[in-house]
């Protein structure tokens, strides 16, 4: 079977699918807290009804890349080499397939995702229709006798709607033996006609137990300690599950951003413009990517916390007491629809590369009007 072209031109350039500092999916071995999801590909692959499409869905950061490359390593390894047992989609680490899939190399193997531009220093904001062309060479090539082939796209929700058309067509109309993984966090947001020519697969957030086994064997991977017994309480509240959130905000700094941004709220309805300034001049330069993301993340976690608990009046005492002081009964729908306005915002200001210091101090500006309207 030849070998695709241009598989993985940028290898040595940052990936948008790994998270700085520590180890990408596809060199994740252990897979934690989602048995129940691997056994049903066991089954359905040992039983030889394996779909060609499926749709990997969960929130981010709980391990569903690291399930696609489990999975593709276990297909594209010879009988032999799979778990002998047959109850595990574990293979040989020093097979040639796990080998090769490791470093991107295994000709049965394409990897979809956001392309980096090295003028720029960023990433695409999508995924264009370009790297989705990939697709009729790489599914056009003749495999051999009872071979795979695997497509992962990581994640399905960056494809443009040309590139999501594009990858359309090869799952209406798949070679035998093809295998289409797409990791996804918003399912919603991909094309019917996708979701309905996929099976899904819904991956849980972690529980506690296994999301600490996960954190601790991603640090340990890159020599760092587990965080200690009182950082871990909050790290856990906000994580939600994810072990992308605990790390991000491991070395992100983001117990100490957190406390910036609930401090900020906190201040409502008045805003300190200065710390505000100084903020989002941190987080709109290219190398504070991470730290970017891990404000976003917390200020829309912080503000969809306060919604609800005004809305409901279940919660923590502290966010409670801070809702009731911010939202007036009458105002809760406001408040939902500026956290709406904000994320749609964020959304296209990186689909359009706009100015990110002018995005934060834009999502100040709307929450201390909605703040001051009583």
């Amino acid at each position: 079977m030849a070998r695709a072209p241009a598989l993985q031109e940028t290898e040595a350039l940052p990936e948008a699918d790994r998270l700085d500092g520590f180890p990408h999916p596809r060199e994740t071995r252990a897979l934690f807290g989602h048995e129940a999801a691997e056994k049903v590909l066991v089954e359905v692959f040992a039983g030889g009804r394996m779909h060609h499409g499926w749709l990997l869905a969960g929130r981010e950061g709980i391990g569903k890349a690291t399930l696609a490359y489990r999975l593709a390593r276990f297909v594209l390894a010879r009988p032999e080499e799979r778990d002998a047992l047959g109850v595990s989609l574990e293979v040989d680490p020093e097979c040639s397939a796990a080998r090769q899939v490791g470093v991107l190399s295994h000709p049965g193997l394409l990897v979809l995702r956001r392309p980096y531009d090295p003028k720029t220093k960023r990433f695409a904001a999508s995924i264009p229709i370009d790297e989705v062309r990939r697709l009729k060479t790489f599914l056009g090539l003749t495999a051999g006798e009872g071979a795979w082939r695997v497509v992962i796209v990581d994640r399905a929700d960056d494809l443009n709607i040309n590139a999501a058309n594009a990858l359309l067509k090869s799952l209406e109309e798949p070679p035998p033996r093809a295998l289409f993984l797409l990791v996804t966090a918003e399912p919603s947001r991909l094309l019917a006609t996708i979701r309905s020519r996929s099976r899904r697969l819904d991956l849980a957030p972690l529980a506690a137990e296994p999301l600490k086994r996960a954190v601790a064997a991603a640090l340990a991977a890159q020599g760092m300690d587990a965080p200690p017994p009182a950082d871990w309480v909050r790290l856990e509240r906000l994580a939600k599950g994810s072990v992308r959130r605990v790390l991000q905000l491991s070395a992100s700094g983001g117990l100490e951003l957190c406390e910036r941004v609930e401090g900020m709220l906190a201040s409502l309805p008045r805003i300190d413009w200065a710390a505000v300034h100084a903020l989002s001049d941190q987080l709109a330069v290219a190398a504070q990517e991470q730290r970017f993301e891990a404000f976003h993340d917390l200020f829309f976690d912080l503000l969809a916390r306060l919604v609800h608990v005004r809305a409901t009046g279940v919660g923590d005492a502290g966010e409670l007491s801070l809702a009731e002081r911010l939202i007036p009964e009458h105002r809760v729908p406001a408040w939902a629809a500026l956290w709406e306005t904000l994320a749609r915002e964020k959304r296209e200001a990186m689909a359009l590369n706009l100015d990110r210091k002018a995005l934060i101090m834009s999502a100040f500006s709307r929450l201390e009007a909605v703040a001051k309207e009583r």
